[in-house]
Formats: C-alpha cells, sequence, structure tokens
C-alpha cells in the first residue's frame, strides 16, 4: 500500500525523495528515516503534532455509521466529480479512508494516499483499499508529496491549506471540497444542541484557497435518513459536537444530510 505512493511522497524534513529500504521505515538520501507502523500508515509528521485530532471513540463511531451507506451519496458524487487519468488521489483529511476508498473503486486507474492527524483514524484508512497510502501527517504544516503531483484532491469535512493544496496539485488538477450546507443535521442540531453550520462556510472556504483555484461548478447533495437510536449516537459521536452532547437518542430519527460539493481547478 505504501509502496504504490512512494514516487509522489517527499521527506518532510528535507524535501528529498522517499524510499523503502526495511520493511517497516521510509528512509531519504540525507538518512532522515520514518517509522511504518504495524497497521500499514507511515509517520511524516517529523516532530510531535501540536493535536492529535479526532479520539478512537469518534473514529469508531464514523466507521459504524458510514459502514450502514448513510453517506454513500457523497462517496458517489465525488467518484462523478473527476476523472483523474493518472497521478496521484489525495485525500486531506481522510479519516478512516471510506470516501478515498469510493473513489478509488470508480477509478481503476488511480492511486491514492490518504493524510490525516489522528492514528485511529489511520489505522483504518492504511486499510481501507489496496491502492490506497496512508500518511499521519498535519494540513496545517507543509505536505510531505511532491510539486505538481496530484491530479485530484478530496477534502471532506477538514481543514483546508489553500498554498499547500495548490503546491500539490498538478496545473489543471481539481479540488473537490465537501462542506456541509446549511440544514445539515438540522434536526439533531435543534434537538440535541449540536455545534450550528457557520452560515458564512462557503465564503470561508474561498477565502481560505486564495486566488489559485478557480470554481468549476457547485451542487447540493441531499437525502433524508431514517436512523435508529443506536445510528443516531454515533453519527453524533463521529462529529466535533460528541465532546459537550449527551447521546441519549431514543427511537427513530429523520434527519436531514444536506452537502454542497464545489469543484475548484488549480490555475
Amino acid at each position: 500500500m505504501i509502496d504504490g505512493a512512494l514516487p509522489y511522497l517527499r521527506c518532510p524534513v528535507c524535501g528529498g525523495t522517499l524510499a523503502r529500504p526495511v520493511e517497516r521505515a521510509l528512509r531519504c538520501p540525507a538518512g532522515h528515516s520514518f517509522d511504518i507502523a504495524r497497521q500499514g500508515y507511515v509517520n511524516l509528521t517529523a516532530g510531535r503534532s501540536p493535536h492529535s485530532g479526532d479520539s478512537a471513540e469518534m473514529i469508531a463511531d464514523r466507521e459504524a455509521f458510514l459502514a450502514e451507506g448513510h453517506y454513500d451519496f457523497i462517496a458517489q458524487a465525488l467518484a462523478a466529480a473527476a476523472d483523474p487519468a493518472d497521478g496521484l488521489v489525495l485525500d486531506a483529511g481522510t479519516g478512516t479512508g471510506s470516501y478515498l476508498a469510493g473513489f478509488l473503486d470508480a477509478h481503476p486507474a488511480a492511486q491514492g494516499l490518504g493524510i490525516d492527524v489522528s492514528k485511529p483514524a489511520l489505522r483504518r484508512a492504511a486499510r481501507a483499499h489496496d491502492r490506497a497510502a496512508a500518511a499521519l501527517a498535519d494540513l496545517w504544516r507543509p505536505i510531505p508529496v511532491a510539486d505538481a503531483s496530484a491530479s485530484v484532491i478530496l477534502n471532506v469535512f477538514a481543514p483546508r491549506n489553500g498554498p499547500e493544496f495548490h503546491r500539490v496539485l498538478r496545473p489543471g488538477g481539481l479540488l473537490l471540497v465537501v462542506t456541509p450546507a446549511a440544514d445539515h443535521l438540522a434536526e439533531l442540531i435543534a434537538e440535541f444542541g449540536m455545534i450550528k453550520v457557520d452560515p458564512d462556510k462557503a465564503g470561508r472556504v474561498a477565502g481560505a484557497l486564495g486566488a489559485g483555484f478557480a470554481v468549476e461548478s457547485t451542487s447540493r447533495q441531499r437525502r433524508a435518513l431514517r436512523l435508529s437510536a443506536a445510528e443516531t449516537r454515533t453519527l453524533i459521536g463521529m462529529t466535533p459536537s460528541a465532546r459537550h452532547v449527551p447521546r441519549d437518542a431514543a427511537g427513530t430519527h429523520d434527519v436531514t444530510a444536506a452537502v454542497d460539493l464545489t469543484v475548484y481547478r488549480r490555475v
């Protein structure tokens, strides 16, 4: 899995190419070495990250919820939005690797790389697909990927580093950004006091990306979900609201899932 992404990976210390001289490590010509965890992901942080990302409990809830297929419509929209002929598909903030795996299933020639700062997430992402590698890296720092090497970047409910996305995308490459629409999970927000969607989300996304990206298209993806009590609890548990919202849901819940998919082209 790691081997397929090696041509695109770069040393986070010196920017050199990386090779795999031994089973459980990558190394650059300058001698900087990076461990490969037994689950298959490589640590390319070059030091301690200031934050650890989603917890093991949040990741377990996310995996359980996504396994039920409730957000498959998002994966399908992503797969239909771009058709990479070659090059790397980078999933920035990959989580469990579910969306990247769906994209790779639809595009058999593509090689995937998921990056995240959460070790519990990467333990799953490293095994999400046989053409997907996984790396521990902080999106707010330089991404350990070669210049102009990615044909597509996926960014689903994750932070955005505009300058770095621009650097690693090849000219004309596509950035697919999924953000929550204004009424996403509105019923649960009203009932449980979950964190509300920022009404200026689209403006903040565009501002974070900068002038190096042009909007190709924007579409609203929407589904009406009927969730059991257990599914409602896992849905709340996989969000940032899990840290402060009690998950005492009972009975079934009718929930709106609504996201905006914006396709940007690197200029």
